[in-house]
């Protein structure tokens, strides 16, 4: 069993950045990737980035590649997601999520975090 818990979401003016955390719980947050998903009002929940369990591979959706950079500390048992170069249409609510396999597709994340809230400005 894995507990997510995100923190680091806010109220930012575009072009400006934030850095999103994911804290787990559990000794067994090495085994699994990471991943970022986003949800806008009325919109679906939408996959913005994947990190390995070693941190070796990464992928991102094409609208963040470039801006967002996913991370782990596995010592610290804590996924980050740093945003830069935001957007309007960046806003959202962001969830973490925990995984055996990786991959961008919802339905094969185990474990989800509560989300955290991005608004930027324009």
């Amino acid at each position: 069993q894995v507990q997510l818990v995100e923190s680091g979401g806010g109220l930012v003016q575009a072009a400006g950045s934030l850095r999103l955390s994911c804290a787990a719980s559990g000794r067994t947050f090495n085994m699994y990737a990471m991943g970022w998903f986003r949800q806008a009002p009325g919109k679906e929940r939408e996959f913005v980035a994947a990190i390995s369990w070693s941190a070796g591979n990464t992928y991102y959706a094409d609208s963040v590649k470039g801006r967002f950079t996913a991370s782990r500390d596995n010592a610290k048992n804590t996924a980050y997601l740093q945003m830069n170069s935001l957007k309007p249409e960046d806003t959202a609510v962001y969830y973490c999520a925990a995984t055996r396999h990786y991959g961008a597709y919802p339905a094969a994340y185990d474990y989800w975090g509560q989300g955290t809230q991005v608004t930027v400005s324009s």
